[in-house]
């Protein structure tokens, strides 16, 4: 079975391609799931406004049409609609109402700004040892709070950081042990091989964070994080991603923790 549970929307503002068109991608591309997991929204307490999640205005939409794409497609392909969520301690009691009010069927934990995007501090520009044990904290702090299905891009701390060095690995072994530790899977990005082949500064996903994954033997997935529906159609890329974690002794997964309602 071949799934890929990160793919984003034009909502987001920095993604191309409707949302049908993801589908088609996804079908051309052999996937026999696809889950729809766009940045999540934000009711925020100032007057911030973000340029890279959709507005809170937009979400009812979005669901509507990726369900609707569900039923046209069912025997086709399996969809799947969830969100791409921060952990953010003063938001986080608003974002597990927003999952439950919309009954989504999951969201993935994707670790980009500390303690809330209105201050602009995004964890992909890690270069010290305070700000990488801000990264590490949040990590935990999101991966404990029993909210996420998986996390992704874990290793974004590498970004620009640089050398995998003392301090880099330190974080490693801390993200891994309490993944381990609490059974959560750890997506190896897609986009980040991506963004690399094309030339930007990426330093994820880092070969050295999961060879510790691998001292772990945490769960592992393969996120393709499609901004693009042609992202999807890349098969090469993908089977590389998942030979590359089975060479390692890691546990490639399918399947993920799937809310359930009443």
């Amino acid at each position: 079975m071949k799934v890929n549970y990160h793919t984003h929307t034009t909502r987001c503002m920095h993604a191309r391609g409707i949302d049908e068109e993801y589908v088609k991608s996804a079908i051309k591309g052999g996937f026999d799931i696809l889950g729809f997991s766009d940045h999540t929204p934000w009711k925020y307490d100032s007057d911030f406004v973000a340029h890279m999640r959709m507005p809170m205005s937009q979400l009812s939409e979005y669901l509507d049409s990726i369900r609707s794409l569900r039923e046209k497609y069912k025997d086709q392909i399996k969809i799947l609609v969830g969100l791409e969520c921060e952990y953010y301690e003063c938001y986080h009691e608003n974002l597990k109402k927003l999952i439950e009010d919309n009954q989504l069927d999951y969201v993935i934990f994707g670790n980009h700004y500390n303690k809330t995007d209105e201050i602009r501090d995004y964890f992909g520009f890690t270069k010290d040892e305070a700000k990488l044990n801000e990264y590490v904290d949040s990590s935990i702090k999101g991966m404990e709070s029993g909210v996420y299905a998986y996390f992704a891009h874990p290793d974004l701390y590498m970004n620009i950081y640089g050398e995998f060095d003392e301090l880099a690995r330190s974080a490693a072994h801390k993200i891994c042990s309490t993944a381990k530790r609490l059974d959560m899977i750890l997506e190896y990005n897609l986009g980040g091989v991506r963004y690399g082949a094309k030339g930007r500064e990426c330093g994820y996903p880092c070969d050295d964070f999961w060879k510790v994954a691998a001292e772990y033997k945490n769960k592992a997935i393969v996120g393709v994080d499609a901004h693009d529906n042609t992202d999807l159609e890349d098969k090469e890329l993908f089977d590389e991603a998942v030979a590359y974690l089975e060479s390692l002794g890691l546990e490639v997964v399918n399947e993920i923790p799937l809310r359930r309602y009443e």
